[in-house]
């Protein structure tokens, strides 16, 4: 999967959602990031803990038919979760005026 994303003017970027949940990424996450070359950077999602009990490698993680609306919207960047905001209420509001007329 290639997705292009552009870089912000304050050198911030957004890890695109599908990744994010394909990944398991979650919010407060540690993340990463590795120069493996000149065009190339790793990005691991990191697991810091102080005296946590050794498991298996793999993370437990919420199934993706399990993630909440609100853990939906904490993945959002500040902007993504205005635009969020903007169209939600935009859209209540035309159910409020529909509601009214019908």
């Amino acid at each position: 999967m290639k997705i292009n994303k552009i870089l912000g003017k304050r050198g911030r970027i957004t890890i695109p959602y599908e990744l994010r949940i394909k990944m398991g990424f979650r919010y407060n996450d540690v993340v990463s990031f590795e120069e493996q070359d000149n065009n190339t950077i790793i990005i691991r999602r990191e697991k810091i803990c102080d005296g946590c009990k050794k498991t298996d490698a793999s993370p437990v993680e919420k199934p993706t038919d399990e993630i909440t609306l609100l853990d939906f919207l904490d993945g959002l960047s500040v902007a993504e979760q205005r635009a969020a905001l903007v169209h939600l209420s935009v859209k209540w509001a035309q159910l409020q005026a529909g509601g009214k007329n019908g």
